[in-house]
C-alpha cells in the first residue's frame, strides 16, 4: 500500500483520504518513507517536518471520521522551496547567513494550502539566493537529478522538481524570475506553471521583505507536480489577492479557448541562439499531437522574440548591479562566479538608458499581446540545449553565456508577466524534454489545458526510481 501511495498524484490522494479508502497518516508516512529511501542520494529535501506532519495527518483523519467539512487537499502532503516562508522553519534561501532565519508565519500560498487541508512535510533545496539555473547551495550542497546524478536538476526550484519526480512529494511550491519553476520541471520530467504576474500573492517576513523593481515586475510563485490536473488545482487554491501583497490582483482565471479548437503557434527553434536537433524534433512532434487533436497549428513567432530575451537580461542585471557588493558577501564561491560572469556582458547603464528599457518593454508587450490574441499558446522548448552537467554553468564566462543562451525560451514570459506551463513530451539522450506553452496574460488555464492535451497523448514520465 505504501509503495502505491507515493506514486499517486495530489488529487488522487485527496480523494482516497476524503472517502476513507486511505488515511492521511498512511499517505504522509509513505512519503516520509520514500524520503528515507531516496533523499540521501538526491539531497532534494533539506528539512523534514516529520513530527508536525504526522500530528497534522492524525488530526486530518479525525476530521474525516467525524464527518467534518473537508478542504479540497485535505490530508495531502506537499513540499516548499526554502525561500518561501513556512512558519516555524528557516527561510534560508540556500545560504549560511540565513540558516537560522525562522519565519513566524506562513507565506500566503502556504497558508492557503493549509486552509485547503494540505500538510507541509518538508523544505526543498535551491541555489544561493535562487540566482543560478542549477541547484547547488553553499548551505545544503548539491541536489541531484533523479534521471542522472551527474546532471543538474535545474534551478532554482531544483529541489522541488527532484523531490516530486522521485515520489517524495506529490505537489510543491517554488518561484520563478528567469525560468525557476520551468527549467527544473523540464530537467526532471514533471509539470509546472509560471503564473501570470499578479495571480499568486507573495510575501515574506524575512528581510529584505520588499523586492527590487525587476523582481516586482517579473518574479512569481507557482505550483509543481507530476500531473497537469494537480498543478491546476494547486494554482486555483493559491490564486487571488492578499492584504500582504499589493501587487496581487483580483483576477478570475478562465480558459479563453474553452469550447473551440486551440490555436497553437509552434516555434521549435527559437531565435537568438542554437537549438539541439533532438529537442527541436520533440517540440515539432508535440505540434503534431495538437494537429491530431484538432487544433489549428502553424509555425510562427512574435517578431520581438529576440529583443524580449535581451530586455530581460538588461533590466534584471542592471537592477541587481547596486546589490552586487552585498550579494558577493552572501553568495558562495560558485554562485558569485556565475553572477560575475553574467554581469560581464552587461555594462552599467545611465538612468536615461535604463528608463528607456521600460518604454521598449511596453512596445514588446504590445507586440506579444497581438500575437497571443491571434494564437492561444506559443509552443517552444523550455531549454534549447540538453540538461548540462552539474557545475557546468559557472566554469567560465563562456559557460555562463552558453547557459543564458540555452535558457532563452523561458525569459520572455518573465519579462512580460505571461503564464507559461511545462509538460514533458519525451526523452532525448536519456533526459526528459519539457514543452513550454506560453499564453497571453491571465490565460493561465488555457496554458494548462494545452499542456493537458500533450499529457493525455504522451503520458507522464514520473515518478521514477533515481538512477544511482
Amino acid at each position: 500500500m505504501a509503495d502505491e501511495l507515493w506514486r499517486k498524484g495530489a488529487l488522487e490522494l485527496a480523494e482516497l483520504i476524503s472517502t476513507g479508502k486511505g488515511s492521511s497518516v498512511e499517505v504522509v508516512d509513505a512519503h516520509l518513507a520514500r524520503m528515507d529511501e531516496v533523499n540521501p542520494h538526491l539531497n532534494a529535501v533539506v528539512r523534514r517536518m516529520d513530527d508536525e506532519a504526522r500530528a497534522a495527518a492524525e488530526a486530518a483523519d479525525r476530521a474525516v471520521a467525524a464527518g467534518d467539512a473537508l478542504g479540497p487537499m485535505h490530508g495531502v502532503p506537499f513540499t516548499v522551496k526554502e525561500n518561501i516562508d513556512v512558519a516555524g522553519t528557516p527561510t534560508t534561501s540556500g545560504v549560511p547567513m540565513l540558516a537560522d532565519a525562522i519565519a513566524g508565519t506562513d507565506a500566503p500560498s502556504v497558508g492557503r494550502m493549509r486552509a485547503a487541508g494540505a500538510i507541509p512535510i518538508g523544505r526543498t533545496n535551491l541555489p544561493d539566493l535562487g540566482l543560478r539555473v542549477t541547484t547547488e547551495s553553499s548551505l545544503h550542497g548539491v541536489t541531484r537529478n533523479p534521471w542522472n546524478p551527474t546532471r543538474t536538476s535545474g534551478g532554482s526550484s531544483g529541489g522541488e522538481a527532484s523531490a516530486i519526480a522521485s515520489g517524495m512529494s506529490p505537489l510543491g511550491f517554488g518561484n520563478d524570475l528567469g525560468g525557476s519553476l520551468r527549467t527544473p520541471a523540464h530537467c526532471c520530467g514533471i509539470t509546472s506553471i509560471k503564473p501570470s504576474t499578479g495571480v499568486v500573492p507573495m510575501a515574506t517576513v524575512i528581510p529584505p521583505e520588499d523586492l527590487l523593481l525587476s523582481y516586482q515586475l517579473m518574479a512569481v510563485e507557482g505550483v509543481m507536480a507530476r500531473r497537469v490536473a494537480d498543478v491546476r488545482a494547486g494554482l486555483v487554491l493559491v490564486a487571488g489577492p492578499d492584504v500582504r501583497d499589493p501587487l496581487a490582483l483580483p483576477v478570475t482565471l478562465t480558459d479563453r479557448a474553452e469550447g473551440r479548437a486551440l490555436r497553437v503557434a509552434v516555434l521549435a527553434d527559437p531565435p537568438g541562439g542554437a537549438t539541439d536537433a533532438g529537442i527541436a524534433a520533440a517540440i515539432r512532434s508535440a505540434g503534431d499531437v495538437f494537429s491530431d487533436a484538432g487544433a489549428e497549428v502553424v509555425e510562427a513567432s512574435p517578431e520581438s522574440y529576440t529583443r524580449a530575451v535581451e530586455l530581460w537580461r538588461l533590466i534584471l542585471l542592471e537592477d541587481i548591479r547596486a546589490q552586487v557588493p552585498m550579494l558577493q558577501m552572501v553568495l558562495g564561491e560558485a554562485g558569485a562566479a556565475f553572477l560575475g560572469f553574467a554581469m560581464h556582458d552587461a555594462p552599467p547603464l545611465d538612468t536615461a538608458t535604463f528608463a528607456a528599457l521600460f518604454v521598449e518593454r511596453l512596445a514588446v508587450e504590445k507586440n506579444w499581446l497581438r500575437f497571443l490574441t491571434e494564437y492561444d499558446v506559443l509552443l517552444t522548448p523550455t531549454w534549447a540545449q540538453p540538461t548540462f552537467e552539474l557545475g557546468a554553468d559557472a566554469v567560465s564566462h563562456e559557460s555562463t553565456a552558453a547557459t543564458l543562451e540555452l535558457i532563452r525560451p523561458v525569459l520572455p514570459a518573465n519579462l512580460l508577466g505571461l503564464p507559461a506551463a511545462i509538460v514533458p513530451v519525451g526523452i532525448v539522450d536519456g533526459m526528459p524534454v519539457g514543452a513550454q506553452l506560453t499564453g497571453r496574460r491571465f490565460a493561465d488555464l488555457t496554458c494548462l489545458a494545452a499542456a493537458e492535451v500533450l499529457e493525455n497523448a504522451l503520458g507522464p514520465l514520473t515518478p521514477i526510481d533515481p538512477v544511482m
